[in-house]
Order: structure tokens, then C-alpha cells, then sequence
């Protein structure tokens, strides 16, 4: 089933979010419900907080990403509970969108190499170091289980040079492709 996704300004993309339990109802239908989203919306990565759920799960796909970026091949994961170790300070730039904040992008900073441990599924523990374009993603969507967007790592002055763009996705003014729930009354 595709579910909404919610959108930049959504008071939801900024809570806290808690660890999932294996009593967690439907979980596994929760899971294709994610991908399924993901997908419809033409996405890598879909976090829980983007559709409204306060709690630590994230789906992965990069493998469209592999002709680019080698790393990306064979990588569909759902991630429970995940956690990052910075095993490299040295940041590289690269654009970034988000499907909370359809139509924008911007230059971030992120670190290149991780190590990330979480539950697959089945609550079946795993380890692993990543670099590269599958980090970023990693990392991108790992934000969002701690109340963050992207766009928290704009500069200030970049921020208020498209402050109208994010005024408007806060207001429900933008098109987009897929089903969204806004903070705006209006959608």
C-alpha cells in the first residue's frame, strides 16, 4: 500500500523516534508498505518519520544508483534500530534531495566512511563498514530517525536564499507525483 509522505515542515519529521521492538505489530507489511512508497515517490530511501511514524526503521534501494556509483549495487535493506560510527571525519560535498522536500536540492557535507549496525528484518543483527554514495544515503536517512532533513546541514546563507521554497512546501504550495500529507490545512 502507498502511504503519504509527509512533508517539510510536518511537525513529525522533527520528533524523537523510538527503538523498534519485535512485538512491533505488521512490521513486515510495514516494511513493504515502505518500499512500495519509496518507490512510487522514484526514491532510494524512505525513513518512518516520512510517513508519519515515530520509530527507528528505514528501507533502502540503491541499486538503480549502481551504474554511478559501484558501492549502490545489490543494496535493498531495511534497517531497525540503525546506528552510525564515524570512521572518517574528512566530509565530501555532493547534492541531496529528499522526497519531504520534493523539487529542491541542495550541497551537503557528509562523511565517506561509516560503520552501521542494525537489525535486518528479521531482527537478525548486522555490521558493517560503507563508504561513498551508499554512506550518504545511510546517513541521510539515519538523520531522519533523529528529527533531522538535510536541509539542517545548509548553510544560513543558502537557507534564506530559498527561504520562498520553503515557506511554500510548509504551506502546501508545490507539485509533486506522489500521495503527501503537509502541516498546511489546505492539501
Amino acid at each position: 500500500m502507498k502511504l503519504p509522505i509527509y512533508i517539510y515542515g510536518h511537525p513529525v519529521l522533527r520528533r524523537a523516534t523510538e527503538p523498534v521492538t519485535s512485538d512491533y505489530p505488521e512490521l513486515h507489511k510495514l516494511i513493504d508498505d515502505m518500499f512500495e512508497t519509496m518507490y512510487a515517490a522514484d526514491g532510494c530511501g524512505l525513513a518512518a518519520p516520512q510517513i508519519g511514524l515515530s520509530i527507528r526503521l528505514v528501507v533502502i534501494d540503491t541499486d538503480i544508483l549502481k551504474d554511478q556509483f559501484p558501492e549502490c549495487a545489490g543494496r535493498k535493506m531495511a534497517l531497525i534500530n540503525p546506528e552510525i560510527e564515524i570512521l572518517d571525519g574528512e566530509e565530501c560535498t555532493r547534492s541531496e534531495g529528499c522526497l519531504s522536500l520534493p523539487g529542491l536540492s541542495e550541497n551537503v557535507g557528509r562523511v565517506e566512511h561509516i560503520r552501521l549496525r542494525w537489525l535486518d528484518e528479521n531482527f537478525q543483527p548486522h555490521e558493517e563498514e560503507m563508504s561513498g554514495f551508499l554512506s550518504r544515503c545511510v546517513q541521510h536517512e539515519c538523520d531522519h530517525l533523529d528529527g533531522k532533513v538535510y536541509m539542517d546541514h545548509v548553510s544560513a546563507t543558502r537557507k534564506l536564499l530559498i527561504r520562498n521554497k520553503l515557506r511554500n512546501l510548509m504551506e502546501g504550495k508545490f507539485n509533486c507525483d506522489y500521495k503527501v500529507k503537509t502541516a498546511a490545512r489546505r492539501r
